[in-house]
């Protein structure tokens, strides 16, 4: 019996069959990998945060990822923005190319295809790209074999917290085993993911660093306006007492004035007086708070999302508008690209290696928001440019058009064959009499020319006329009757090469390259007739002129 071969994944790690349908990295109360989190934001400041920073960078990463959760449960506007940039890659479509046309390759194609379509799958790519913000994520693999084949059953997103990274090179990642050790991440089990904001290590590559410094400043900034609010906004309340007030009457004084603000009502004696002073220029000081903090906004959408206009609401002027959704469209398409290669690279590979064995080609899953198209015109295209010789492959048509390859037993769309219909309006064939049969011996005695002229008159009609017709327009009516459906043929192949041409250059190099495939054999005979008549009519014009 031969044996499977032993699968590796990319770290080089074998993998272990057998435990690929388990959880092996779920969180427990209790456990090593515990739910709970720690707030390293309370009472944060520039030093603290410094610290957890540098403990990232040596590798113990737990308290920065804490900090990174809070700032996304704290922070509207870096949870909006980044929150925007996750579901623009979660909600584009995805499509599969198949490896090649052959039938084992569309069928896997097919495989993948299906299970894309579940309604939990925006979810799951929304938590895999948490690699923006974090600088990494890892999403457990749920395989399903119960129906004797390998199957994809849920993608589970894991807290980061419960991963490290090799302590060697910092770079490749490791779980905290139930023994709280650290172990190499099981072959075929995992999605890691890390969509970098910049270049360098995966703890230092997510955008909640940036956002670390930005939202330390602006709740300093949040702090100073409430205080502010809080003293300035409300006018100044003094009191006034008579030389003689005793200490309890300044007392009842004091705790008017003190809590009047909140209560607004006070009990004083007739003989005080509590005066409201309104503080000036109160709103050009508190401007100064909230231009901080809309700065700071401002600095954490270009870092997140490349741009201002569309979440600060500034409209007019260079820059704004179609430019800003140009500047945040080519971030866009770089996640997708990024997220498409981790799928293809975690997901794919590996459920074609356990399904049907390792490949020499492997089908591609792409994201990406599909340009318009004109798929008419592509499918007009196709019809008049694949019957002069253009090869194209089945499997990206259908691709284009999100047809799937058809299985056994399905009800086929059969092709009907459709013949345009000739110029005068009659069918194929129809009225058209079969090439006259002409022995040369015969064409040499020109005497018995004239007959032939006046059979072809009548033909055309004019065996009422007196005078002999005209031997120009015999030919022509002959010309029209015999060579122009072949001549329809060749216009309508060239029509279709000027309707698929986008330039006349195009179209002139494809007149060129395809020309020489144009069926010709129906006019090639019609005019060799043609011109041989009209030389034998010449002469009998010569003939005629010398009798």
């Amino acid at each position: 019996m031969a044996r499977k071969p032993q699968l590796l994944d990319r770290w080089g790690n074998p993998v272990q069959r057998s435990i690929l349908s388990q959880e092996v990295a779920a969180p427990t109360f209790g456990g090593v990998r515990s739910p709970i989190s720690g707030h390293p934001a309370d009472g944060l400041n520039p030093l603290r945060l410094a610290q957890i920073l540098q403990e990232a960078d040596r590798g113990d990463p737990i308290r920065y990822l804490e900090l990174a959760e809070t700032i996304e449960e704290r922070d509207p506007h870096y949870l909006g923005v980044l929150g925007t940039r996750k579901r623009s890659v979660s909600q584009i479509e995805i499509t599969v190319e198949a490896a090649s046309d052959d039938k084992l390759d569309v069928e896997i194609a097919d495989m993948i295809r299906d299970w894309l379509d579940r309604d939990e799958l925006g979810d799951e790519i929304f938590h895999i790209l948490d690699c923006i913000g974090k600088g990494f994520s890892v999403t457990e693999i749920d395989w399903d074999t119960s129906e004797g084949q390998w199957s994809v059953k849920a993608l589970e997103r894991r807290d980061p917290r419960h991963f490290r990274f090799d302590r060697i090179d910092l770079t490749t990642p490791v779980m905290i085993g139930d023994n709280g050790q650290e172990e190499p991440l099981k072959a075929f089990k995992f999605i890691y993911a890390n969509v970098k904001a910049k270049s360098g290590l995966p703890l230092r590559s997510g955008l909640a660093r940036v956002a670390a410094w930005g939202w330390t400043f602006k709740a300093f900034a949040q702090r100073d306006w409430a205080i502010f609010t809080q003293t300035y906004g409300q006018p100044l309340r003094v009191g006034k007492y008579g030389g003689g007030a005793s200490k309890d009457d300044r007392n009842t004084l004091f705790n008017a004035v003190a809590n009047i603000a909140g209560d607004c009502a006070a009990i004083i004696p007739e003989s005080m007086t509590i005066d409201f002073v309104e503080t000036k220029s109160v709103g050009a000081s508190s401007d100064l708070y909230e231009n901080r903090i809309d700065h700071l906004d401002k600095q954490i959408s270009k870092a997140v999302l490349g741009q201002t206009a569309t979440t600060d609401a500034e409209t007019g002027g260079l820059g704004s508008g179609k430019e800003h959704r140009e500047f945040q469209e080519v971030i866009e398409r770089a996640d997708a690209k990024a997220l498409s290669a981790i799928l293809n690279r975690d997901l794919i590979r590996p459920w074609v290696d356990l399904e049907y064995g390792p490949q020499k080609r492997y089908p591609r899953l792409k994201i990406a928001r599909p340009e318009p198209e004109d798929l008419q015109l592509l499918a007009s295209s196709l019809g008049s440019l694949v019957p002069i010789g253009l090869k194209v492959k089945m499997s990206e048509v259908r691709d284009k058009f999100g047809l799937a390859e058809p299985a056994e037993g399905d009800e086929i769309l059969g092709q009907i064959a459709t013949i345009p219909p000739q110029p005068d309006g009659s069918s194929p064939g129809e009225g058209r009499s079969a090439p006259i049969e002409r022995d040369s011996a015969k064409f040499k005695r020109v005497a018995e020319l004239p007959g032939v002229i006046a059979r072809q008159a009548e033909e055309i009609g004019h065996t009422a006329l007196k005078t002999p017709p005209d031997p120009a327009e015999i030919i022509t009516a002959q010309l029209e009757k015999i060579a122009l459906p072949g001549v329809a043929g060749i216009l309508g192949q060239i029509e279709a090469m000027m309707a698929a041409a986008g330039s006349m250059e195009e179209f002139r190099e494809m007149l060129n390259s395809g020309f020489d495939q144009v069926d010709a054999s129906d006019l090639a005979k019609p005019l060799v007739e043609a011109l041989t008549a009209a030389e034998l009519f010449g002469r009998v014009e010569v003939i005629d002129e010398n009798v």
